[in-house]
């Protein structure tokens, strides 16, 4: 089985802490939505199985009218072997989903929402500088369940100054309408976002990762409590309700990135397409694809799967890292991940290493301990 990524890169306003491709002109957005469909007939051959999974990601993705939205879909289903029951998601920012839209959407080929609520709170919403209010998020919330059973939200934690008590209430709050799946994140302050510049400028507290870790250790708790499988590092799911899209990506399968900044993987190559609308669309335009390919080493596959493997409840198996990378690289695994163990970081069960609740939050920098360098 493979997945179908769209990448829409149009936002309302720039949220202080975002360093993913958009733009908040709409100016070229009927030309992006022809490139976008160029760019499918023009890959229509790079899977040659199964599409199982369709996903709109950004940007904001429900700039976008259903009618643009089914056109991007009607050549994926024309050109690519689709399943009969795909997981097709729409990021979607509560400002964007009325009453009205969301019926509509219910009633198209969309079968999934992930909404980017971040908070409940109004404060944080404007620290953030995001698009929707508080009540926005609230009311469409509650519209949505009535009428789309499969819902993600996301939650940032972390954020400056946070009691516990208001993160708390957050979730809370998420549990409180019946949502069947979360992804939370801590905030981070990455180069180049205002979010940066505002910390600088000491117009905003810096970000406290003691605090994040606590944000996190209780989320983990209130969700599991409450039925949840914490089955990747940021995500929550209800059982039968994880994200197809998203699992496919950790668990190593094929995958084409369409659109903007988008990635791909064949299993074998690493490919990304240039982080520039005015570019792609020329290129496009001229049927040449705007990206460039990485074919992965030995290594930089060994160092992958660990990476993923340690952020799931999937680990990373012993056995398929002796077959598909050699005893070498087992040895090394085992010798590297010894120090962790005994800090109660990691655990090898039924000959599967995997993080421990005490471990989870720093998985990626453990993981980064673990990776075979040259």
């Amino acid at each position: 089985m493979a997945g179908i990524y769209i990448h829409i890169p149009f936002c309302k306003q720039a949220c202080h802490y975002c360093d993913f491709h958009f733009s908040t002109t709409m100016k070229k957005k009927d030309e992006m939505i022809t490139a976008l469909i160029h760019e499918i007939h023009l890959r229509k051959n790079e899977i040659n199985e199964p599409v199982e999974t369709i996903y709109f990601g950004g940007g904001t993705p429900s700039v976008l009218s259903n009618a643009e939205i089914d056109q991007i879909l009607e050549p994926i289903f024309s050109l690519f072997d689709v399943v009969e029951n795909p997981e097709i998601t729409l990021e979607a920012n509560p400002d964007d989903l009325s009453t009205d839209r969301i019926v509509a959407l219910s009633k198209s080929k969309i079968n999934r929402l992930s909404i980017g609520i971040q908070s409940f709170y109004e404060d944080d919403l404007q620290l953030m500088n995001r698009a929707h209010n508080a009540d926005e998020a609230l009311q469409c919330l509650k519209t949505a369940t009535q009428y789309f059973d499969n819902i993600s939200i996301d939650l940032i934690y972390g954020m400056p100054n946070m009691s516990l008590e208001k993160w708390r209430s957050n979730v809370n709050l998420a549990l409180s309408l019946n949502i069947p799946h979360i992804s939370s994140y801590a905030l981070t302050v990455e180069p180049k976002t205002a979010l940066a510049t505002l910390i600088k400028k000491g117009k905003i507290a810096n970000t406290d990762d003691g605090l994040a870790h606590e944000h996190f250790l209780t989320l983990v708790e209130m969700l599991e409590n409450a039925g949840f499988v914490h089955y990747e590092l940021s995500n929550f799911g209800k059982p039968e309700y994880f994200s197809k899209n998203n699992s496919a990506y950790w668990l190593g399968k094929k995958y084409v990135g369409i659109g903007p900044s988008a990635h791909s993987f064949d299993g074998e190559n690493r490919s990304w397409n240039i982080a520039n609308n005015s570019i792609y669309i020329q290129k496009i335009q001229t049927n040449e694809l705007p990206n460039e390919v990485e074919t992965l080493s030995i290594q930089d596959r060994y160092n992958e799967y660990v990476m993923t493997g340690l952020r799931t409840i999937w680990g990373v198996s012993l056995l398929k890292i002796e077959n598909n990378f050699g005893t070498d690289f087992l040895n090394y695994l085992l010798e590297n991940a010894a120090y962790f163990i005994k800090k109660e970081q990691l655990i090898i069960e039924d000959n599967v290493l995997k993080t421990t609740l005490k471990g989870k939050f720093f998985c990626d920098g453990i993981a980064s301990e673990l990776f075979w360098v040259e």
